[in-house]
């Protein structure tokens, strides 16, 4: 028998030693390659704005970041219903049909000649993608017990860097060598390469699957039955409904902490090729080479984090020490601006913590609420948090326009992380739990 640790009735540590081990090829590899595809069509614009498109269509910093932002208003939409259907086992369905709506939107963006239709396109991709991040972690909490859940769920959000690593070069040679719009055109023509393989590779939980052997189903099935015991122990959250959950402190605080921290993120992300480009006064294709360094750091910060939070076990932690660092190394860049690769070496700083919080910060929703909730949970906490990634964006377009630079824009996200970290603090995930 492998050898197992106990903590309050949930066995930890090695519980999965000898087991077979192919749900991380067969559900984290397709789940990975989908997040990838869609999260390229929400950022391409970041690359576009440079690349000509605000240019042609006359647009001003702030109405680009607007224009990017918008986006998390429709994302907005499908948070809570696509993590609820997810609960209920249509979400493989769910997400095909969304990859058929992200490619059409895409390809209709190549088209567009106004900035209204930019602004329609751009709220319609986030209804189209909105329930993608709930119904995918949705599916990996069905798949991966708590002892290798920070992992999966660090290697699923490797989409982020994964995504920016590829399409920096990608979305610079395309627009330099033929332009804005053939990005979009190309991007959404490659969501449909993706259907076939994930229909076939896919299924919703273990119990439906016909590749998995009898002893990879018996050790996911009992190691998350014993989960859902353990957590329904809990006189406050046993039984507990949905408007239930979100009369809780808890719910609320996990909400603020990813708004302020979506708000970094997204931030970052729109606004780095501009920053990159203004920095080293490089072309955009060498801007998209450029902006592939922080990402790479971004895949080591966040594997990191989650396997040193898997092994100690302590959440709160490995959410606070990323966000400090990410505040930390995005105000160095700042200040370090009259030396450029003095700065831009704090912006791949930056990089690596960027996303490193997130694996471990989606391992605490499936700590404080039930299966039958928290689907629709981790959808809330997405769609609010997520609002951030309006924000972050409209902030520094337009701190820009009234500064001329990013950099009053920079100190906010600072601020807004620091926050983050300072809410996280007072989680009640308990000593034992973290």
């Amino acid at each position: 028998m492998p050898n197992t640790t106990q903590s309050g009735g949930v066995m930890r540590a090695d519980a999965s030693a000898g087991i077979p081990n192919g749900r991380w090829f067969h559900i984290i590899v397709p789940i990975m390659i989908l997040c990838i595809v869609s999260y390229m069509d929400r950022t391409n614009i970041g690359f576009a704005i440079p690349g000509g498109m605000s240019k042609e269509l006359a647009m001003s910093a702030s109405f680009a970041g607007f224009a990017a932002g918008i986006f998390f208003v429709g994302y907005l939409f499908l948070q809570v219903p696509g993590g609820h259907l997810a609960s209920r086992g249509v979400a493989k369905n769910f997400l095909t049909w969304s990859m058929v709506a992200w490619g059409v939107i895409s390809i209709a963006t190549a088209y567009i000649t106004s900035e209204t239709q930019l602004i329609v396109l751009r709220f319609a991709l986030g209804v189209a993608e909105g329930g993608m991040l709930p119904v995918v972690l949705t599916m990996v909490a069905k798949w991966f017990p708590d002892e290798e859940r920070g992992r999966a769920t660090a290697i699923v959000i490797m989409f982020v860097p994964i995504a920016n690593i590829v399409s920096g070069p990608i979305a610079g040679s395309v627009i330099q060598n033929f332009g804005w719009r053939d990005l979009f055109l190309f991007e959404g023509i490659g969501s449909f390469f993706l259907i076939i393989p994930w229909i076939f590779m896919v299924q919703e939980d273990p119990e439906k699957a016909k590749w998995i052997s009898p002893e990879e189903k018996a050790y996911i099935v009992s190691r998350l039955k014993a989960e859902q015991e353990e957590l329904a122990r809990s006189p406050a959250i046993k039984n507990a409904s949905f408007s239930q959950v979100m009369g809780n402190a808890s719910m609320w605080k996990l909400i603020v902490i990813n708004f302020f921290y979506q708000t970094a993120i997204y931030g970052f992300v729109i606004w780095l090729p501009t920053v990159i480009k203004n920095l080293t006064q490089a072309n955009i294709a060498e801007v998209g080479f450029l902006s592939m360094l922080p990402y790479i750091g971004t895949m080591i910060g966040m594997y990191t984090i989650g396997r040193l939070s898997d092994s100690s076990g302590k959440r709160k932690k490995y959410v606070i020490l990323p966000l400090l660092g990410l505040a930390a190394s995005l105000a160095g860049s700042v200040f370090l601006k009259e030396h450029i690769w003095l700065s831009f070496s704090c912006l791949v700083l930056a990089g690596g913590f960027l996303q490193a919080a997130a694996s471990v910060f989606w391992t605490i929703p499936p700590m404080l609420f039930t299966a039958s909730v928290a689907g629709s949970a981790r959808g809330a906490i997405n769609a609010l948090g997520n609002l951030g990634g309006f924000l972050g964006p409209f902030l520094l377009g337009w701190l820009k326009d009234i500064f001329g630079g990013t950099d009053y824009g920079v100190f906010c996200l600072v601020g807004f992380l620091v926050i983050s970290a300072l809410i996280t603090t007072t989680l009640p995930v308990t000593q034992r739990q973290h």
